[in-house]
């Protein structure tokens, strides 16, 4: 049973609305449906935590519509697109702007539960590492702007005193401003410093 995991539903069709939410609720998921795209957006937090099924063609606001606005709001919701009118070109589409899976009606039940496991699976690892960089920014901007240049420069490998001379300071002040950094960032050696911030610049 998967108690907890909440799955949101956006799809015109009432009937579909009330199948898939029955399913779900067997399977154990908690279930929320919207029969549209805005009705959607006005009431769930864009970094909600969960799944999101979504038909493709709806009037007002297109499936595709609301996915690309949940990525503008750098939503962390995986999208799983159900539709009666799927193309390629829609999927294609869709599948760049994230969806974790594309399925056409009437789905099979099998099929549509391991996608949701799946999906729920990915949004779980992704609030992960989102927590895990959000705690090294957090940390990142303890640093005083002098640390900031330490910084940068001993991730680039430069040595203390090659260090001490570009920024025309004493050997000694780097070593502590060195000291201080690593504390703020609680690492213990150059290379976990290096794959930290790593992590963050090309995140």
């Amino acid at each position: 049973m998967n108690t907890g995991l909440q799955i949101y539903l956006v799809d015109d069709q009432p009937a579909i609305l009330k199948a898939l939410s029955r399913l779900l609720n067997s399977a154990g998921y908690a279930v929320q449906g919207f029969a549209s795209a805005s009705a959607f957006l006005a009431s769930v937090d864009a970094q909600a935590e969960g799944c999101l099924i979504l038909d493709l063609a709806m009037p007002e606001m297109s499936g595709l519509a609301l996915q690309q606005a949940l990525s503008e709001r750098a939503s962390l919701l995986p999208v799983i697109f159900l539709t009666g009118h799927g193309d390629i070109e829609s999927g294609v589409r869709a599948m760049k702007l994230g969806a974790v899976d594309f399925l056409t009606k009437p789905v099979d039940a099998e099929r549509l539960l391991t996608a949701v496991a799946h999906a729920c699976a990915s949004n779980r690892r992704a609030r992960d590492t989102d927590q895990e960089l959000g705690a090294i920014r957090q940390r990142l901007a303890t640093l005083t702007p002098r640390e900031t240049e330490v910084l940068d420069l001993i991730i680039e490998g430069l040595l203390n005193k090659q260090v001490a001379a570009t920024l025309g300071a004493a050997e000694k002040t780097i070593k502590v401003h060195r000291a201080r950094v690593m504390a703020k960032m609680e690492v213990r050696s150059l290379a976990a410093l290096v794959r930290m911030v790593d992590r963050v610049r090309h995140s």
